[in-house]
């Protein structure tokens, strides 16, 4: 019973290839968005690390924070 699963009358092989393909791209991609978001996350805090009021106020006035900032609700 678990062989004819597998096998799926012969087109188990590219069932099965196909969904540890599916998996493993997920895999991949997951690791590599965390890997970026790690950096971004690491980038931000050695900018804003100690965030006072005064350099809140500096970051809300560049023009790319301005353009993040426009697409989400308030902060």
């Amino acid at each position: 019973m678990i062989n004819e699963t597998l096998l799926m009358n012969g087109y188990g092989i590219y069932v099965w290839s196909a969904f540890a393909f599916t998996l493993l791209s997920f895999v991949t991609l997951y690791a590599v968005i965390k890997i970026q978001y790690v950096k971004e996350k690491n980038k931000f805090i050695a900018k804003f690390g100690a965030l006072n009021s005064e350099r809140a106020a500096f970051a809300k006035l560049q023009s790319i924070n301005k353009e993040i900032l426009s697409n989400t609700s308030s902060i």
